[in-house]
Formats: C-alpha cells, structure tokens, sequence
C-alpha cells in the first residue's frame, strides 16, 4: 500500500471583502463625526486710565444677591422676575438723556443665572456698554509679589 502525502495547497486570501468593510468602516466614522464649533465670546478686559472721564450720564448699578435678588441704583424690587428689573431699568433711565453703562455687581454666592439674565436684560434695553464690578477679597495679595 503505497499513501501518497497530500501536497499543502496555499492559502487564497481574497483582499476584496476586507477592503470592503474597511471602506465602510471609513465612511461610517466620516459620516458620524460631528465637527462643532464652539462659541466664543469677544471680551474686551478693562485698562488703567489715569485722564478724567468725559462727563457723562452716571451708570446704572444693578446688584446681584446670593439669593437672586437684584437692586438698581440701590433699591430693591418687589421680586426678582426679569420683567420687573427691566421696569426698574427703564425708571432709572428714562429721566437721563443718552443711554448709560451698565455696572453688574453680585454676590459671591449669586447664581449664574441671575447675572445672565441682568446682562440680558440690560442688553435688550439697548446697553452697549456692560461692566461687571469685582472686589478683591479682604487679605488678597494679588499685587504685591509674594
């Protein structure tokens, strides 16, 4: 009895269903990538100005509290609905005669929110000008270099 080894055939590798899939797996990520642009914000930080201020209407001061409550000019409103500070704007500046700045002052522990809708609000009544007061903190050695 005579057996006869088999001869080892070579493997056949078909390249054209891996190219495939990996042509599909290309366009599916191209496809589902999202390219977002993020908002960005033009801020213009204040400088030092030693030369007098040119007369002009006193600006319009709105406080923030921590609990959310706004003061213009130093009084308090009746509540802290967006409708009545904008009320409260509108007395404050229909008695001058160019539009003023507008100061916002808050609490450390004022909520974001708050202070978004004050600048909305001042910047719906035609505020152009929109500042945001800080205090520094008492025993903040930011400026002596240590």
């Amino acid at each position: 009895m005579k057996l006869r080894t088999a001869e080892p055939e070579e493997p056949d590798v078909n390249l054209t269903s891996l190219i495939d899939v990996v042509l599909l797996l290309l366009v599916f990520f191209m496809v589902t990538t999202s390219f977002v642009r993020e908002s960005q914000i033009a801020i213009r930080l204040p400088e030092a100005d030693t030369s007098a201020a040119p007369a002009s209407a006193p600006p319009v001061e709105i406080s923030v509290s921590a609990g959310g409550d706004y003061r213009v000019n130093g009084r308090a409103l009746v509540d802290n609905r967006p409708a009545t500070l904008a009320a409260a704007i509108r007395q404050v500046t229909d008695e001058l005669e160019e539009v003023p700045s507008v100061t916002i002052s808050a609490d450390a522990e004022a909520s974001h929110q708050s202070v978004v809708t004050a600048m909305d609000i001042a910047g719906r009544l035609g505020f152009s000008e929109i500042s945001i007061a800080t205090v520094r903190a008492p025993g903040d050695s930011a400026g002596d270099g240590s």
